[in-house]
């Protein structure tokens, strides 16, 4: 894809991104690189490499999955002002 002026000023504008028209050659000739380097990633052969997620193969350290906090409905329920089959009652806003 090329990248000329006015595909810059384009997507600027698309963007919403104030570019002043003496930066816009400079953009176009960095998006021109960027487009540059992105096709030679593509030709290289990346068959049997495995997709990685982290380029570390780091474990992730997790907590042991055990309940902590236990059912405490009726402690919480007992500040309430009004409450019926286990839920909060609360008075009606809309008619």
């Amino acid at each position: 894809m090329a990248f000329d002026q006015d595909t810059v000023r384009r997507t600027a504008h698309l963007a919403r991104i104030a570019l002043p028209p003496t930066e816009i050659p400079a953009v176009a000739e960095q998006l021109e690189r960027i487009i540059g380097l992105v096709e030679e990633l593509r030709a290289i052969d990346t068959t049997g490499v495995p997709t990685m997620a982290h380029p570390l193969d780091l474990d992730q350290p997790l907590r042991p999955d055990m309940v902590c906090n236990h059912d405490q409905r009726e402690l919480l329920m007992a500040s309430a002002p009004a409450v019926e089959h286990g839920l909060f009652l609360v008075p009606k806003v809309i008619e």
